[in-house]
């Protein structure tokens, strides 16, 4: 199954239940994932490595977890996302349940010179255990998401998870351009000071633009993305993260 396809079937484990031991095979696969993602930006370096769950803070029942180191460079949390989104997918086709672990924290938190990020918990599960329809899904009205005209996939992508649920995304459709804004939340989220959301929601941005080039890619756009780093948040409610000269010839 494509990652398209997987958008609908994912789900966060907040608790896992009744996990298959991973197989050889299964850790030859996971290897092979982590091995080929595409970066956002190539310019930033990074590892991803899997440990044991009892190796790291988590207490969720998975049987390992995926550790994102990186260096401290512009856009180095959207990296992330966007990294961690796609080995998200790819381990959802083959039974692989996932959970962004945000207060999550490893024993050791650098690696190779670089900064611990984030991780995910996995542990393979049965297939009836994902998704089978959008019914719990809780997600913003597209027109809390969206400006302009539709797409067809407008309101797949906001399927996409973020930390409590924060949503930050927000997508100006100019003709042939999309504009996609982090907004600034001005509150915090329950107990999450708004400086660690800030954090988080950067990473929900990368996460968020693998799910929109799934989509441009599965509906046959041509597209070229434009990373914007500068990313000054003085007085703003909203923050340019990217932009896509995007067409359809079919």
């Amino acid at each position: 199954m494509s990652n398209y396809q997987q958008i609908f079937r994912r789900k966060s484990f907040h608790r896992f239940k009744e996990t298959i031991p991973l197989t050889n095979k299964d850790f030859e696969l996971i290897n092979h994932i982590i091995n080929n993602v595409t970066p956002l930006d190539n310019n930033i370096r990074f590892k991803t490595i899997l440990v044991k769950e009892n190796k790291t803070s988590c207490r969720l029942g998975a049987e390992y977890c995926l550790l994102f180191y990186s260096e401290i460079k512009d856009l180095y949390l959207e990296n992330i996302g966007y990294i961690g989104e796609q080995i998200d997918l790819a381990l959802t086709s083959y039974n692989i349940g996932t959970l962004w672990c945000g207060l999550g924290k490893p024993k050791e938190t650098s690696y190779d010179g670089l900064d611990y990020v984030i991780m995910i918990c996995i542990g393979k599960v049965e297939a009836s255990s994902f998704r089978e329809n959008l019914i719990s899904f809780k997600r913003k009205s597209i027109n809390k998401t969206w400006k302009g005209k539709l797409l067809p996939f407008s309101k797949d992508v906001i399927l996409a998870p973020s930390a409590v649920n924060s949503q930050p995304w927000f997508v100006e459709n100019n003709h042939s351009e999309l504009l996609v804004y982090r907004k600034l939340s001005a509150a915090k989220f329950g107990i999450v000071p708004l400086k660690v959301m800030h954090y988080y929601n950067k990473i929900d941005m990368g996460i968020y633009l693998l799910f929109l080039e799934t989509c441009l890619n599965h509906f046959n756009y041509e597209y070229e993305r434009i990373l914007n780093k500068n990313q000054n948040s003085s007085k703003k409610t909203k923050i340019l993260v990217s932009k896509y000269v995007y067409s359809n010839n079919l």
